[in-house]
């Protein structure tokens, strides 16, 4: 085959989970010798990192697999990697046709044996890298750093896998059972990152509440807070995300309430708010926990931002049923809330689950949750006003009137501790602030996802002028 440079196109689908392991792949393949180029004509190696949690995932990275398999040339090669190889094997070239390489979440660290494997083979026939075993995730990382750095912020993921029996979920099915990072070596990274001029560092896994369960620790994520911040007193923010109902611990909460790096934010997927839907969910089904727990948080930290997800239209769902969530929503009043409709996953527990609920059912309980959410959303936002915050500043844009024009005047856009990346709102700061720096600011109006502010010029100076980490230009355009 012939070469083009050693140079690879790498597109990365799905969660920040995914993000981490494809920067890791790029790392590894850097280490080898290859380039990265943004532009798919311009490589050798083709490489989707994919998505298969749920169904329109799953035809979103087919589409993109089939579009640079109908456009490769002779001398390219199109590799299929992540959660969708790890489900479905080496079926998914009949997907696909026309695919040279499938590999999966397991073994994620092979990919530059997988590429020389495929430069070496005598046939067209597509080659498959999919063992079993989940345990090497953490133990041979071949060096590289388990992070995606999104600007001045990082995604670092602690563990990989999952043990919990969610009938609606293929994760175990794709990932494994859970495995945990060894500690100092999570440590190291957040040391490393804290070098780097990283100010967030958001730590992640399919249950960051469950990590250090496999290496025999008790509580191993309140251990895992503890010497991160010993270690990286200089990170500013460390926010935790995808707690499991029922792990978060006493010990948890008071780590989280001890130390100002880590953010009163948690993330906490609860999924239902009615014990038979959850019963049938194979989750945790004492809703009193859930209210007992946030309560408790509160108390510890009242300014606690709360987080959570929700499913519509689960088998079996009743009007009953799916009232015990709008009453779970209305008496928490969850700062955030993302919310999905049932999807059928084939192989899970819940495909054979009786009491299919229709479409449209769905989409009316859809939309009656996140009215209820949009109006709790916008009463907490609105209590905002006239009080301090600080926010991490993301980047730029351009201020619009109501027609839509722009005004001429520049926009800061930032998020503050309540608010993780890409799910969450932001906030919108008259004048242009210095990108990557945390900077206090007054809010002045509110939306429903969103704050407006303005440069708190009481509050004490924390900007570093010439600190910039580049973010770039942002468009803000279409703000609720």
């Amino acid at each position: 085959m012939a070469r083009l440079n050693n140079k690879y196109y790498l597109l990365s689908l799905g969660c920040a989970k995914n993000t981490v392991d494809s920067e890791s792949m790029a790392q590894i393949l850097h280490d080898s010798g290859m380039r990265g180029v943004g532009d798919p004509e311009a490589a050798e190696v083709l490489i989707v990192n994919t998505c298969g949690f749920i169904n329109s995932a799953k035809q979103e990275s087919i589409e993109a697999l089939r579009e640079l398999v109908e456009l490769k040339r002779a001398d390219q090669m199109v590799i299929a990697a992540g959660c969708l190889s790890q489900r479905y094997g080496d079926t998914l070239v009949q997907e696909v046709p026309g695919l040279d390489g499938v590999i999966g979440t397991r073994r994620w660290m092979d990919i530059f044996d997988l590429i020389a494997r495929l430069r070496r083979r005598k046939h067209p026939a597509p080659l498959y890298h999919l063992p079993d075993e989940a345990n090497a995730v953490g133990l041979d990382e071949r060096g590289v750093l388990r992070a995606s750095l999104q600007g001045a912020s990082a995604y670092l993921k602690i563990a990989d896998g999952c043990r919990r029996p969610c009938a609606f979920c293929a994760i175990p099915r794709i990932k494994g059972t859970a495995v945990s990072r060894p500690m100092e070596a999570i440590v190291a990274e957040a040391v490393r990152l804290g070098e780097m001029g990283i100010r967030e560092v958001m730590l992640i896994a399919q249950d960051s509440t469950d990590y250090g369960y496999d290496l025999g620790l008790k509580d191993g994520l309140a251990q895992l807070l503890d010497a991160i911040v010993g270690a990286a007193p200089d990170i500013p923010w460390l926010r935790i995300m995808y707690a499991y109902p029922g792990y978060v611990t006493p010990r948890l909460m008071e780590t989280m309430a001890r130390h100002k790096q880590i953010l009163p934010y948690l993330d906490i997927p609860l999924q239902h708010g009615h014990r038979e839907t959850l019963k049938r969910m194979k989750r945790p089904a004492k809703v009193e926990w859930v209210y007992d727990t946030i309560g408790a948080l509160r108390e510890l930290m009242p300014e606690l931002a709360t987080r959570t997800t929700f499913i519509v239209g689960y088998p079996g769902e009743t009007e009953e049923e799916f009232a015990g969530l709008l009453q779970m929503v209305s008496d928490l009043e969850f700062d955030r809330v993302g919310a999905f409709q049932y999807s059928y996953e084939l192989g899970t527990p819940s495909a054979s689950l009786p009491g299919h609920v229709d479409d449209d059912i769905k989409q009316e309980r859809y939309e009656r949750l996140m009215a209820l959410q949009s109006a709790i959303s916008l009463k907490k936002n609105q209590a905002l006003v006239g009080k301090t915050l600080d926010i991490l500043v993301e980047g730029h844009g351009m201020g619009e009137d109501e027609s839509g024009a722009e005004t001429g005047d520049v926009i800061s856009l930032g998020r503050s501790y309540r608010d993780a990346p890409e799910i969450d709102g932001y906030v919108l700061v008259e004048g242009e602030l210095p990108v990557g720096e945390i900077v206090p600011v007054r809010v002045t109006g509110a939306t429903t996802y969103d704050l407006l502010a303005t440069v708190d010029v009481a509050a004490p100076a924390v900007i570093e002028p010439g600190r910039i980490y580049g973010a770039g230009m942002i468009d803000i355009a279409g703000i609720d």
